[in-house]
């Protein structure tokens, strides 16, 4: 199949049709049996050929699947306990189905029987249905409907089309961004190099003219309409997308949190699941981020469940954001003032 061709599945139907093919067995896949089959990976598959890119594409999916808070586990082949070359992927259904205790009324049933019709009919149910079929013809067993399951998606950021369009192009871009802590925004003009995705959130790699210095860039960050500036740059050399995710995953390595959790707490479920977690013999979670401000706001969303030890600059960045939410609540109620101790 054409290059082209490939490039235009976008990354939000590769992982909705991996997630449906780990529905779809109860034993699981193996990676080469999800390589070779599964929409978006068996349009670059090459049997007997080097799938070393491809594999790391599957391992990164891997990592924002969890992110997405799918429980994606990894099991032994029956009978080959012990060897990573077969081992096999699956989700199981009892993990990723609704509690037996929440119900719908009559209404909500209607509205979400019509959001599946959308998924059944729109264009990945064709897709969808031939995963289906190659998992058969694997030998492997099938549930139905494997299509009432559909994972929450990340909607792309609004800067991505223009970032990729200009990209395309080799064109020179403008727009405003905002860093953390920052009152204004800066207007920034750079040749774009790569978009990839680490950790769930897309990133702009790019060059500043001029000064021949490469920057990451956090799309949800960019404020303001891309615009092209009419200048054009010439085409990097090498490949900007692996070097792009090589220093987003040496950031990530870097940095690492000490977090407490609350048994059995939502806390605890979620963040043991994050690729790279690390349970210290006092139960305590050592976690890698690449993002403070972004991994503060993740732990201020689970309140008491979560208590952050080290490092110190995070664990401000979180009772900041707690001690703001306490504020506003306070406000809107009239009451007094919450405290929260360091």
């Amino acid at each position: 199949m054409p290059a082209a061709s490939v490039s235009r599945i976008p990354v939000e139907e590769r992982l909705f049709s991996l997630v449906l093919a780990l529905l779809a067995t109860e034993t699981g896949l193996t990676k080469n049996e999800v390589l070779s089959t599964v929409q978006g990976y068996r349009q670059r598959y090459r049997a007997g050929g080097d799938n070393a890119n491809l594999e790391r594409q599957f391992e990164r999916d891997k990592d924002d699947i969890r992110d997405l808070g799918v429980p994606l586990e990894t099991v032994d082949s029956p009978g080959q306990a012990g060897n990573n070359q077969n081992l096999r992927y699956r989700i199981p259904r009892g993990s990723y189905e609704l509690p037996s205790d929440i119900t719908f009324s009559a209404e909500e049933t209607t509205l979400l029987n019509l959001a599946a019709m959308v998924w059944r009919e729109g264009s990945l149910s064709g897709e969808s249905r031939r995963a289906v079929i190659k998992l058969k013809g694997l030998g492997l067993v099938s549930d139905e409907p494997v299509l009432g399951y559909a994972p929450r998606l990340r909607v792309r950021d609004a800067a991505f089309e223009p970032l990729r369009a200009a990209l395309e192009r080799n064109a020179i871009v403008r727009f405003a961004y905002l860093k953390p802590g920052e009152a204004e925004a800066r207007v920034r003009e750079l040749a774009p190099l790569a978009l990839v995705q680490h950790q769930g959130r897309w990133h702009l790699h790019a060059l500043e003219p001029g000064t021949e210095i490469t920057k990451t860039f956090l799309l949800r960050r960019i404020v303001s309409q891309v615009t092209t500036t009419g200048a054009f740059f010439p085409a990097p050399s090498g490949d900007q997308t692996a070097r792009a995710l090589d220093e987003l995953e040496e950031v990530w390595q870097s940095h690492t949190a000490d977090v407490e959790v609350l048994a059995d707490s939502d806390a605890a479920t979620r963040l043991l699941k994050r690729r790279g977690t690390v349970r210290l013999p006092s139960g305590v979670l050592r976690l890698h981020y690449s993002d403070a401000n972004i991994f503060a706001d993740e732990l201020a969303g689970y309140g008491p469940e979560a208590l952050v030890l080290s490092p110190p600059e995070l664990r401000e960045a979180v009772r900041s954001r707690l001690l703001q939410t306490v504020e506003e609540h306070s406000s809107r109620e009239g009451g007094s003032e919450g405290k929260i101790s360091g």
